[in-house]
């Protein structure tokens, strides 16, 4: 429509100038002495019609000559350009297949045409980590260091690829030292970071900086609770071992836990662990029992008999409380009959272990009371005992190396 238009408007401006042209007998003279030039009006306005657009073309002709070196500059820059995000896509492309040596290939291709620094740091990251995979770790840290040259203000990227690759070389102080460069926020490092930090810490065992950790995640609600609560038992139990060699610094962090902390079964019993191998089986007695009061657990209470010293009474007593409550426990059992036998309280050690036997027939029972036949001066029975818990620790033993 709007082309219909156009078309009539030119015929109504042809019509209009051949009238006014018909109609028009004026002329124009131009003395320029010793010359007298007598034109009409109508053909000096073609002429100056004709002059105007020569004039026009010339014009254009010159700025796009001039124009012509930037043109062709932009033209290159954007077929650059073009080239550049083909490439780089399929450098991500081939990354996320698997195929590394292709894609470090296309990736460090694209370094090589100049991209701006974003573009430059972001194909770096993905050319070194696919060396990485293919292990050439001087080419990815060539990388690396090529990026932080070009693209300074992408530190955070740098650094955080740096330290995820390090920690999956096994480095992890030196992953630690670049996680501790890293340019803080408002809030502090960012939730990833975290993460990443806190598996190069559980790495160098540095346990109690893990559980520094785990209380920002956890502020953070960034861990799942169950999960949270496994990495914190796994770095206290880990805390309590670092001090064994130490009995005050262990005395000191086992009275710092919580007293919630305190009743869990797995820390209980790592606690008693490992005060018991200091010989301070007292303090290993009062764990256990405070944490069998108030959640019982089985495994927990084998380890009653483990440190034997002046209160073994005592202990009979506490135990035999216990089985009023767990009669048919194997373990509690096994630890009353090794209590017996330290007390010499023949009868009722053999009926103990007896009775652990006859609830679970498992080679600690049969070592207990072989060893107590042998004492007795009952050497057949003994000989009986220990070749039935050997053949069981062998059958054991088997099992294990089948799964």
């Amino acid at each position: 429509m709007k082309g219909a238009l156009w078309l009539l408007a030119l015929f109504l401006i042809a019509v209009a100038v051949t009238l006014a042209a018909r109609y028009n007998s004026g002329y124009v003279l131009v003395v320029a002495q010793p010359y007298r030039i007598e034109l009409s009006l109508n053909l000096l306005a073609a002429l100056l019609l004709v002059i105007f657009f020569i004039a026009y073309f010339v014009v254009r002709l010159a700025v796009v000559t001039f124009r012509l070196p930037a043109e062709v500059s932009g033209f290159r820059l954007r077929r650059r350009r073009e080239k550049a995000r083909m490439m780089m896509l399929d450098g991500l492309r081939a990354f996320f297949e698997g195929r590394y040596a292709k894609a470090e290939k296309a990736s460090a291709a694209v370094l090589e045409l100049k991209e701006p620094p974003a573009v430059s740091a972001l194909n770096a990251m993905v050319a070194a980590r696919s060396a990485h995979e293919l292990r050439k770790y001087s080419r990815r840290d060539e990388l690396i260091a090529m990026a932080k040259t070009s693209a300074p203000k992408e530190i955070t990227l740098l650094l955080m690829t740096q330290a995820e690759l390090l920690l999956d070389e096994h480095r992890p102080e030196e992953a630690l030292k670049i996680l501790h460069s890293l340019p803080h926020t408002g809030a502090g490092k960012h939730t990833a970071a975290l993460r990443l930090e806190l598996r190069a810490q559980q790495r160098s065992k540095n346990w109690d900086a893990v559980l520094d950790l785990l209380g920002q995640l956890d502020q953070r609600n960034a861990v799942d609770k169950t999960v949270m609560r496994q990495l914190r038992l796994q770095a206290r139990m880990e805390s309590l071992k670092s001090r064994m060699l130490n009995p005050q610094a262990l005395k000191e962090y086992w009275q710092n836990i919580s007293s919630a902390d305190k009743k869990d079964s797995k820390l209980a019993a790592a606690a008693a662990r490992a005060h018991a191998a200091m010989g301070d089986c007292v303090t290993a007695h009062q764990i256990i029992e405070e944490s069998l009061n108030a959640q019982w657990d089985s495994e927990l209470a084998g380890l009653y008999a483990k440190c034997l010293g002046s209160d073994a009474i005592s202990q009979i007593e506490h135990a035999e409380a216990w089985l009023e409550s767990h009669p048919n426990d194997a373990c509690l059992l096994l630890a009353l009959g090794k209590l017996c036998v330290y007390c010499e309280l023949w009868g009722k050690a053999q009926s103990y272990l007896e009775a652990s036997l006859s609830v679970d027939p498992d080679y600690p029972a049969h070592l207990a009371l072989a060893q107590l036949n042998e004492k007795l001066g009952r050497l057949e029975l003994a000989r009986d005992h220990y070749s039935k818990g050997l053949e069981l620790a062998l059958w054991r033993l088997d099992a294990l190396e089948q799964e």
